[in-house]
């Protein structure tokens, strides 16, 4: 039997270029501070529209890692 137990973090990836590079964008960010990281789910996708019309991409990513540690018995 496995003994994983995980945590699960939100953060909002952006990029001006598609949903899928802020999705990438999230992860990688997460990847230089997170150890462990197993497994994301995309949440909520939302845009903003800057001055000069370009678009921006928004996407709440949860993030899942395992935490660090002994056996829990």
């Amino acid at each position: 039997m496995t003994d994983k137990t995980y945590k699960i973090i939100e953060v909002v990836g952006v990029s001006d270029k598609s949903i899928h590079e802020a999705v990438r964008n999230a992860v990688t960010k997460a990847q230089q501070t997170i150890r462990n990281i197993d497994w994301f789910e995309v949440g909520p996708t939302r845009g903003a529209v800057q001055k000069g019309g370009e678009i921006e991409f928004q996407v709440e990513v949860r993030i899942g890692f395992r935490l660090e540690g002994g056996s829990v018995s």
